[in-house]
């Protein structure tokens, strides 16, 4: 995470996701504006100030961060994940899941990110993704029990 950022900055950058995270959302911008103090066009950075952003009920900067973070680091997982988030608090699903799965051509093996598309499939109803996904995860994490719970209601859905 934190593409090429030195230390002080890339340790600045998990801040930000966990204030993300935790809904410390002030003291998430305070840390992102500390990186782009540095480095104005740092795309992940731009994508989670926008991120944070859409949590403060600020939707077009959010949006405006986040294309912008993404123009500038388009090889970024996070940047794609990141606006495949804000589609999805829109309930944009289609575009939220298209923004995921250029996530994944990125990082395939992403399990933030897989557990993210299985939801949207099954809640758009895509049953046969949802199973593609969710045995994905389960190749990834076997030892995980809610990966077999997710696999035998993706079939359970899909009528197997």
């Amino acid at each position: 995470m934190g593409a090429s950022l030195p230390p002080k900055e890339a340790n600045l950058f998990k801040l930000i996701v966990k204030s993300y995270e935790t809904k410390q959302y002030k003291k998430g911008l305070k840390a992102a504006d500390a990186i782009l103090k540095k480095f104005p066009e740092h795309g992940e950075t731009l994508s989670m100030k926008g991120l944070t952003l859409n949590c403060m009920d600020r939707k077009s900067e959010a949006y405006e961060l986040v294309r912008r973070g993404l123009k500038n680091d388009l090889k970024s997982h996070v940047c794609w994940h990141v606006y495949g988030l804000l589609y999805r608090s829109d309930r944009e699903y289609r575009e939220a899941i298209k923004c995921y799965r250029n996530a994944l051509r990125i990082d395939p093996d992403n399990i933030e990110i897989l557990r993210d598309l299985s939801l949207l499939q099954a809640q758009m109803r895509d049953l046969t993704g949802f199973v593609e996904t969710r045995q994905q995860l389960l190749t990834l994490k076997p030892n995980h029990r809610m990966n077999w719970i997710g696999f035998a209601v993706a079939h359970h859905l899909n009528s197997k």
